[in-house]
């Protein structure tokens, strides 16, 4: 199977349902989202199956992205897509295994924009928003999008990540998170 990216790039896949690609429509709306941010970020790719929304973050000028997968298949087709598609001047590194566990290696990094998209049925949601947040994962100004289904409620807060807008498209919604501002005590 095939799937096409930003500049009409064909990107390898997985056979079978192993992976779920997410939909070219939301793929293409959360780019527009994000337009005018790309370039030049770090973006961290969680439950990366294809490789797809790095790929078409390294196509629009991040400058590195760092995706987390568990199946060894999907690392290896992550990697050449990567290849495939990345300048000379832009960095990846994908980290093959539980995403849970793999969020710590990354503590002392923080990136720009951070894409999960974890199997729908999975109970990764609220464990991948608290290690991101305790890690510090996410850049003061940066923003974190969370693929699920549309019926699936995501909690409001965790820890310092607050939800600052949702999308819908169809039976998928994409809700964003931000670092709170630190609330200032006023002394008199």
């Amino acid at each position: 199977m095939s799937l096409r990216i930003y500049g009409n790039r064909p990107l390898k896949t997985l056979s079978g349902q192993a992976t779920r690609p997410t939909p070219a429509r939301v793929r293409q709306a959360l780019f527009n989202i994000w337009q005018g941010t790309i370039e030049g970020c770090h973006w961290l790719d969680l439950c990366s199956g294809s490789g797809a929304m790095g790929a078409e973050a390294l196509c629009r000028g991040a400058s590195r992205v760092v995706g987390i997968e568990q199946s060894p298949k999907a690392c290896a087709v992550i990697q050449q897509n990567w290849q495939q598609v990345a300048k000379p001047d832009q960095q990846f590194q994908i980290l093959r295994g539980d995403v849970v566990q793999r969020l710590p290696l990354l503590s002392g990094q923080t990136f720009d924009r951070i894409y999960f998209d974890p199997p729908y049925d999975s109970d990764l949601y609220e464990p991948v928003l608290t290690a991101v947040a305790k890690h510090g994962l996410l850049a003061a100004d940066g923003e974190f999008a969370v693929e699920h289904r549309a019926d699936r409620i995501l909690p409001q807060a965790v820890l310092d990540l607050s939800v600052c807008r949702q999308k819908l498209y169809g039976s998928t919604a994409l809700t964003f998170y931000a670092v709170t501002p630190e609330m200032t005590i006023a002394t008199t």
